[in-house]
């Protein structure tokens, strides 16, 4: 399959559903090679998706990919993955982590064990994958990092501060994000010298996926999907001299490379 995306492979975590999903398919119908990897395999009537289902899509689809389970929350089921994703279609040029969990819960009764699984998640797992992933990066002279962020880790305003930010309980979400923002910006620089470009991206609006509506997140104000997996694509295929380092918000970003007017 030709595409801005042939001949290289690409890692998408979380890709059983909602923006993993569509971000896989969509470099996958660019040309790439798609490792999907999330919890959910098989299908099941308690969630809407599933890896065999991404999979289904993309190879019917005539695109190339490949599926393993994994429950990136454990750091041995991470080093796992990423064997059997370099002994099937070789080390990722791109990889994508997306992969999440979400409570939302006032900071005042927290609990530590989610706080902690949540940090696991959003920092924690990306950063492991990205070590894993520099090597061959590395020795090709070229690679693409994306994490998947939200504006929700954007310092709120205030004081005053606004109904949303007092009420809806999104500070241990809001807080991972933040520092998964400057986790981004920080490999950015350290990579730099050696080809491999650092980028997070974040929908302006929520995205009306099975995540955003269970939490409430996609009633009003949202946006289409394909700014999200656009922008993704911008991301993981740009020069990596001029194109890292960004904290991208969909619409401004699209808007800036002359995509969206």
């Amino acid at each position: 399959m030709s595409g801005r995306c042939a001949g290289l492979t690409a890692l998408v975590t979380g890709s059983s559903r909602g923006l993993g999903r569509a971000i896989a398919q969509r470099l996958a119908g660019e040309g790439a090679t798609v490792a999907l990897t999330a919890r959910t395999l098989e299908p099941d009537p308690k969630y809407r998706g599933s890896l065999r289902e991404t999979l289904a899509e993309i190879t019917d689809g005539g695109g190339s990919a490949i599926a393993v389970q994994a429950d990136l929350s454990k750091t041995e089921d991470r080093e796992r993955l990423f064997a059997e994703v370099v002994e099937s279609i070789g080390a990722p040029d791109i990889l994508v982590n997306n992969a999440a969990v979400t409570f939302l819960r006032p900071l005042d009764e927290f609990p530590e064990r989610r706080a902690r699984l949540m940090i696991e998640m959003h920092v924690l797992a990306p950063l492991h994958l990205t070590q894993l992933a520099i090597p061959a990066m590395r020795e090709r002279g070229r690679g693409w990092v994306l994490n998947v962020t939200s504006v929700g880790g954007d310092l709120p305003g205030g004081p005053p501060f606004d109904d949303f930010d007092r009420s809806a309980g999104f500070g241990i979400y809001g807080t991972v994000k933040a520092a998964l923002n400057r986790l981004t910006k920080s490999l950015a620089a350290e990579l730099y010298d050696d080809g491999i470009a650092v980028n997070a991206a974040a929908p302006s609006n929520p995205v009306a996926t099975p995540g955003a509506g269970s939490l409430d997140l996609a009633k009003t104000d949202t946006e289409d999907i394909e700014l999200i997996t656009q922008t993704a694509l911008e991301l993981c295929t740009g020069d990596p001299k001029s194109l890292t380092g960004r904290i991208a918000h969909t619409q401004p970003f699209l808007r800036e490379i002359g995509w969206l007017s």
